[in-house]
């Protein structure tokens, strides 16, 4: 049990009990440094996890976007046809070969050299070679024959060419050649219909139609008298490699000289850490590009009609009566217009046709529809602030509207303004990607994630990497303004700074 401090005795006393304070800040011991109020919101901010992770995920973004195409200096439109739509990677080789050379298949026979017939993409032959066969017509469409026996490869398969021969088959008038980059699992998956050889023992057939660096497989089907399909085939799988010719080599730069190039040898290609598109052209520099075009729409758009909308919700907050009601009902009256209309009649009056970009009537018809919100929530703080006490007293030493507006009331709302900034950005550059995805926005040869998403959608099954990096850029950069509003909300609130 504690003794009361008037019942200890003097002498239990030291002199170190009263020693004297030798600084006046000692005695003052404070329990809580005093911060300003935006020190304060940044004590805040920097306490949120995911605040934080966002706002340095922005930064990185920026700096993709204004750095980035100074260190990666890859020309975005540039074509790198040797690389078409080619995977995220890092090294591809090609090996060194001589120029191409028609492949001379005389020693086959007169008639095994036979003709090749264009088809169509439903495999059949095309009108001029129907008008030239009488039976075309008169015979059904299928007929009972076997499929070759034997297929080979002759000389090596390679991005200039694969030749396949195979055995011939009793009763066949001609061959169709079929590819795909998948096993056929019945003659239905048979893949695109290369063309027809012609003749009672040709049975040879050179590709050379867009050969890219993977695994293929060719079908063989017989024909007979008026071209009915059997439905028996043989497949083989051709591994095809990469080539180049030493002439190409020197004209992309790989190589300092042709001598460098000899025939056999192993030549680096260009990089492409993120793959390229279905032209060739590399999605990294296109990525860096398209940003600036997405960032500068999602940025520049928010912060004039966030301003925009500032001015005009806190004069019709201040001013107040008939004057307020009627500039909210004209802000009522913009909110609505519909968007899509008045970016039809934006692009119909500046002039921009079919696949233009139409980057300026997007920036405008944002800014139009899109101030109203920010006037609502400004006009709302202005309301409340023009009531408090040392407004009165500006108003009574004679301070002018403007330099009440300006000077007490704007600086007083900045938070509510910061926090509708970061949640506008994320929606409009969701507005621009989506434009540009339905063909109203940036248009090709142009770049933005919006556009190149809408590219990538059309190879999507078989090369996801191009639709893939856009859409993962815009996802994250939403998510992360986003996030970075909700922690900035969260931080400018001076009720949470008044429970602590």
């Amino acid at each position: 049990m504690s003794t009361p401090a008037s019942d200890v005795p003097l002498s239990s006393l030291r002199a170190l009990d009263f020693s004297p304070v030798h600084h006046a800040r000692a005695a003052q011991v404070l329990s809580r440094p005093s911060l300003s109020y935006w020190q304060d919101a940044w004590r805040r901010l920097r306490s949120n996890r995911r605040a934080m992770v966002s706002l340095w995920v922005v930064v990185f973004l920026l700096t993709f976007t204004l750095a980035g195409p100074l260190l990666w200096r890859v020309d975005p439109s540039a074509q790198d046809v040797d690389q078409i739509s080619v995977p995220p990677s890092l090294k591809l080789t090609a090996v060194v070969v001589a120029a191409y050379t028609p492949w001379d298949r005389l020693n086959l026979g007169a008639d095994a050299r036979g003709s090749v017939v264009p088809l169509d993409k439903r495999g059949n032959r095309l009108p001029e070679q129907l008008a030239n066969d009488p039976l075309a017509n008169e015979l059904p469409t299928s007929v009972d024959l076997r499929a070759p026996t034997q297929i080979s490869i002759v000389g090596a398969p390679s991005t200039q060419s694969v030749r396949l021969r195979w055995s011939a088959v009793p009763g066949a008038s001609s061959y169709r050649i079929y590819r795909t980059p998948f096993a056929p699992l019945d003659h239905y998956q048979l893949g695109v219909p290369l063309g027809e050889v012609f003749g009672s023992n040709a049975t040879a057939y050179e590709d050379l139609m867009d050969l890219r660096a993977r695994s293929y497989y060719y079908s063989i089907v017989a024909l007979g008298a008026a071209a009915q399909e059997s439905s028996a085939y043989r497949t083989v799988e051709v591994d095809v490699r990469r080539v180049i010719t030493a002439d190409e080599a020197l004209e992309k730069g790989l190589v300092q000289h042709k001598e460098d190039a000899r025939v056999g040898a192993e030549i680096s290609l260009a990089a492409h850490p993120l793959g390229t598109d279905y032209l060739g052209r590399d999605l990294l520099a296109r990525l860096m590009y398209g940003a600036r075009v997405s960032l500068f729409i999602g940025i520049v758009a928010p912060l004039l009609y966030v301003l925009l909308g500032v001015l005009y919700g806190a004069i019709a907050g201040f001013l107040g009566g008939a004057v307020d009601a009627w500039m909210m009902r004209f802000a009522d009256f913009m909110v609505a217009l519909p968007f899509l209309l008045l970016m039809i009649l934006m692009r119909v009056g500046f002039g921009i046709q079919g696949g233009e970009s139409g980057i300026t009537p997007m920036l405008i018809a944002l800014v139009v529809l899109s101030w109203p919100s920010a006037a609502r929530l400004v006009r709302g703080q202005i309301l409340q602030i023009r009531e408090e006490g040392y407004i009165q007293a500006a108003r009574l030493l004679g301070a002018p509207t403007g330099y009440l507006v300006l000077r007490h009331m704007i600086p007083n709302t900045l938070g509510v303004i910061l926090v509708t900034l970061t949640f506008a950005v994320p929606s409009a550059i969701f507005t621009e990607a989506f434009l540009s995805f339905i063909g109203m926005g940036v248009a090709p040869p142009t770049p933005s994630w919006g556009s190149m998403c809408n590219e990538g959608r059309k190879t999507m099954l078989a090369t996801p990497h191009e639709l893939i990096a856009p859409a993962l850029l815009i996802s994250l950069t939403v998510l992360a303004f986003n996030l970075l509003g909700d922690g900035m909300r969260d931080a400018l609130d001076a009720r949470m700074r008044a429970r602590e």
